[in-house]
């Protein structure tokens, strides 16, 4: 344990400082953003994602907008566990076989008014995996789709941006 120590004290702080960025799409958005999530949602919007058989890149994505870069947390965008506690409902990948009754309890789970958003081109319109005996195509085959961000997977700014559509 001594020696774990030492070998930290001795290393110090190796880790990268987070970068600043002055990217106009991420400083007009979150003004824009922050303002309209709490005037419509009293101030906080809360958003339960499911996969429905994606490879993966979105949610990776998704995961980005939760970090200290991006921090949705700051616009009142949280993400929850329980569908009958969200107020949008983020979907990604296509609809596989497997996951089409799971995906309508959670659309039936979610409380009105639902919103429904997809994220990556899987999601919009099957994407690579298009229809086959094992998927069912986009999302919009099993529920019906208010909000699509396109993308092979999206960058965290475009489905922040995606967020934003809500409230236009």
């Amino acid at each position: 344990m001594i020696r774990t120590l030492r070998q930290i004290f001795r290393t110090g702080i190796v880790t990268e400082l987070t970068p600043r960025t002055n990217d106009p799409k991420i400083t007009i958005g979150e003004i824009k953003l922050e303002d309209s999530v709490k005037k419509r949602f009293q101030r906080s919007l809360t958003v339960r994602e499911v996969d429905a058989g994606s490879c993966n890149g979105c949610e990776l994505e998704i995961h980005a907008i939760n970090n200290p870069v991006y921090n949705c947390e700051r616009f009142g965008i949280h993400f929850t566990a329980s569908p009958r506690f969200a107020d949008v409902l983020l979907v990604t990948g296509p609809v596989t076989a497997n996951m089409e009754i799971a995906l309508r309890r959670t659309y039936d789970a979610v409380p009105s008014p639902k919103l429904v958003i997809v994220v990556g081109d899987c999601g919009c319109n099957g994407g690579i995996f298009g229809e086959s005996y094992a998927s069912l195509g986009g999302v919009d085959k099993v529920i019906p789709v208010d909000i699509y961000i396109p993308g092979c997977p999206p960058t965290p700014i475009d489905i922040l941006n995606g967020f934003y559509k809500i409230f236009l």
